[in-house]
Order: C-alpha cells, then structure tokens, then sequence
C-alpha cells in the first residue's frame, strides 16, 4: 500500500493539466473564507513562488500539480464537504514542503499582501510561516 504522500504526490503530478491562472483565481475568490487564510495564504504561496523564473522546472511541475489539485472540482473529499478542504491542504502543505527553498521574502510579502484583501490585516500566517522555517 503506497504512504499516503505518494499517493498525494501521484494525484497531483495527474492534475497538472487542470491548473491555469483564471481558474485558480476563480477558485481562491470563490472558496476563499470558507476555506480559511491558511489554505488561501499557502495557495498563493505556490501561486507566487510559481511566478518567479528562477525556480526550477521540476518545483514548478509539482507546484502546478498541487494547484491543480486544488482547483479541481471533484477530489477525494469534495469541497461542499464541512471537511472538504482537507485534501487540498494535504496536497497544498506537500508541495509547500517540497519548493520552500524557492519562497522568499518578496514572495511572502505578495501572498500576505493578497490575503490581506481578502481577510483583513489580522489574517494568521503564523502556522505556515512556522512550516516554511523549519
């Protein structure tokens, strides 16, 4: 039975072709408060670190992926779900882990800019921060 990162890592690298900037935006405004600043601040995290043209191909492609599966409508725990969400983090936190070499403090600062907007000035980003440190 494969870990379950590697089965994350296998959905992902499979809803790459799902990602594009308009549907990414589409689903970070639709779902932004239910699904909380955490998620929305790791999300554009990605977003960001994908932007710069620096990163690697290989970070890129995994970046994408975990986008991807974020945007897509039917996943493993659908979104409606109270605990819809979960998935996506899961998804969203492995590749967070796996391109945090790339995430700098420009890239921060426009993801906490973003979610800003969207939360208010008091958004908690305390936890990815934490994760993004180690």
């Amino acid at each position: 039975m494969e870990h379950l990162p590697e089965k994350m890592e296998t959905r992902m690298q499979r809803t790459r072709k799902y990602f594009s900037e308009q549907s990414f935006w589409t689903k970070l405004k639709e779902f932004a408060k239910k699904a909380g600043s955490g998620i929305v601040y790791t999300a554009l995290l990605l977003y960001y670190t994908l932007q710069k043209p620096n990163v690697p191909k290989k970070a890129k492609a995994t970046i994408i992926g975990a986008l991807g599966y974020f945007i897509l409508p039917t996943d493993l725990l659908p979104d409606i779900l109270p605990v819809g969400f979960t998935d996506d983090l899961g998804a969203l936190g492995l590749a967070l882990v796996q391109v945090a070499i790339y995430i700098d403090d420009d890239v921060k600062a426009m993801a906490k800019e973003k979610l800003a907007q969207w939360f208010g000035e008091l958004a908690d980003t305390s936890e990815v921060d934490k994760r993004l440190d180690k």
